[in-house]
């Protein structure tokens, strides 16, 4: 079974070293409260409407067959258990207001699809960057023919993952990935499953065993007040122990934004994240420190 990709994204220059394509894989195991890619969590198509773009037309209720579209207090609706994500209706609708959200491709297309940039890499040091959703948790027999097909083609290959995957999954790919994208977001269990929904068990464990088969470890650490940093710093100093014992050759710190907030209304999901704020500059500039005086010389606020 093909995995289900939801973007393709070219000259990317936060995802790894150089001009890099990153391709989104859909679906992950987490749910976190701050997810910046609600659309990237199911592992099946989703459904996405904008209201803002829709000029009530009502073509796509004319249009479609199953009966799935109707309109309540001025308000078009898609009937889930009726409307079979069949595309017709997007056919159809001139405004652009309605999209399907996933799509297969083999891995010669894909290969293709990235040979396309082929020079930008070979010029700054860039390649191809796996993200998600969650790469480790899909298809491993597909992942592993893709990555064999990019590492015989000596592009450079990072996988950008929250570690929730099965530990036979990194053993079966780390030797042919140059460098792990490997996001720690909290320390503490308890607060780990809050806001994501899952212990992070998992997530260390495949982290130290990354360590200790010597794979280049990029670690991300994504920075809410209300989440992971207060006044203290009682959480970054906890990621800070468990990391300076392994081999880390790089961290980005990266501040919060809600620019996502309108994909949650797209999806019809609810947005949870209003009580989360952005770090201020000051603060991220002492959680910086924080790491440059613990000996992690490699620091970078931002992708």
């Amino acid at each position: 079974m093909k995995p289900l990709i939801i973007n393709i994204q070219k000259c990317s220059i936060h995802d790894g070293p150089g001009i890099r394509t990153t391709v989104f894989f859909k679906g992950c195991p987490l749910s976190c409260a701050w997810c910046h890619n609600p659309e990237s969590q199911n592992f099946q198509v989703d459904f996405m409407y904008d209201p803002e773009k829709c000029t009530h037309c009502y073509t796509c209720i004319e249009k479609c067959e199953h009966d799935a579209i109707c309109v309540k207090d001025g308000k078009l609706l898609r009937l889930e258990d009726e409307c079979e994500l069949c595309g017709t209706c997007l056919d159809w609708c001139l405004s652009g207001s309605r999209e399907l959200v996933g799509d297969e491709y083999s891995i010669t297309e894909l290969v293709k699809e990235i040979e396309k940039d082929s020079m930008f890499y070979e010029e700054s040091g860039g390649g191809v960057t796996l993200s998600g959703g969650e790469v480790m948790c899909q298809n491993i027999e597909y992942l592993d023919k893709l990555i064999n097909r990019l590492h015989d083609k000596d592009i450079d290959i990072a996988i950008d993952t929250c570690g929730y995957a099965p530990k036979e999954n990194f053993e079966k790919l780390y030797p042919k990935v140059d460098r792990f994208l490997y996001d720690i977001k909290l320390v503490d269990e308890d607060l780990h499953k809050k806001f994501t929904g899952k212990s992070n068990d998992l997530i260390l464990d495949n982290l130290k065993y990354l360590d200790s088969v010597g794979a280049n470890i990029n670690i991300r650490i994504p920075l809410i007040e209300g989440v992971n940093v207060d006044e203290d710093n009682k959480e970054i100093e906890k990621i800070i122990k468990l990391l300076k014992p392994l081999r880390i050759s790089a961290v980005n710190l990266l501040p919060y934004h809600n620019i996502m907030e309108h994909k949650y209304c797209k999806l019809d999901k609810e947005y949870r994240c209003s009580e989360f704020k952005k770090p201020s500059t000051e603060k991220l500039e002492e959680i910086k420190n924080l790491f440059l005086i613990n000996n992690f010389n490699n620091v970078k606020i931002g992708g």
